[in-house]
């Protein structure tokens, strides 16, 4: 079986991605970036390069629509990722979930560590698996160190559905999907999840399709 081919160096990519208007594609599961841990960033992309790439990252999320993007997502294997939650949910998931609106942030070289020891199991979902969610236990509680976009130093404890949004993205950056730490006998097209798993958290659906939940 032939490799697949090299790509092309990361700064001519997002170059290359750049030069089209409109939302970065987003590559789904199968492709070998989303599963290559990616590069710290260390200047490989100039400030007038790296400004216009977290704009796309930006706008992309937006369009999918989803809360949060990394960089291999779009084919660039750099430890960036791209944040923002508004939050638009009923009362009663906001507070299953302690879903809370998160302003934009962009995580560069992101690294977390749990805070304590519970966790907290709902479904998830992401843009490069598209149709599908599953329910995934993760901290309900993390510490995330890193820097933005500017260098500035970031250290920050996120809590609830914000831990979740750093978590998965920051998976992302260590070739990590949420399925490899999802209960699959969970997994459900998004049409499926609507009809029978829409409530505010999974315990129905752990009963109904015979998975645990923490705790």
């Amino acid at each position: 079986m032939a490799s697949p081919p090299d790509r092309a160096p990361l700064a001519e990519r997002v170059a290359e991605l750049l030069d089209t208007d409109g939302p970065l594609p987003i590559v789904a599961a199968g492709d070998p970036v989303l599963r290559r841990g990616a590069e710290r960033f260390e200047g490989q992309l100039e400030p007038a390069l790296l400004a216009p790439f977290v704009e796309a990252l930006r706008r992309t999320m937006h369009a999918a629509p989803g809360v949060g993007l990394a960089a291999p997502q779009v084919g660039v294997a750099l430890r960036i990722a791209v944040i923002e939650d508004p939050a638009p949910v009923p009362e009663e998931v906001r507070v299953a979930r302690a879903r809370v609106p998160q302003p934009f942030r962009v995580l560069v070289n992101p690294v977390y560590e749990p805070v304590g020891t519970a966790r907290a199991a709902f479904y998830e979902g992401c843009l490069s698996v598209p149709g599908y969610q599953a329910v995934v236990a993760r901290h309900a509680e993390v510490r995330l160190t890193g820097e933005d976009e500017h260098g500035r130093p970031l250290d920050e404890v996120f809590t609830g559905w914000p831990a979740r949004i750093v978590q998965h993205e920051t998976d992302h950056l260590d070739g990590v999907l949420y399925l490899d730490r999802a209960e699959l006998r969970s997994l459900s097209s998004h049409q499926a999840a609507a009809e029978y798993w829409a409530q505010a958290t999974p315990a129905r659906a752990a009963e109904a399709l015979g998975f645990p939940l923490p705790g």
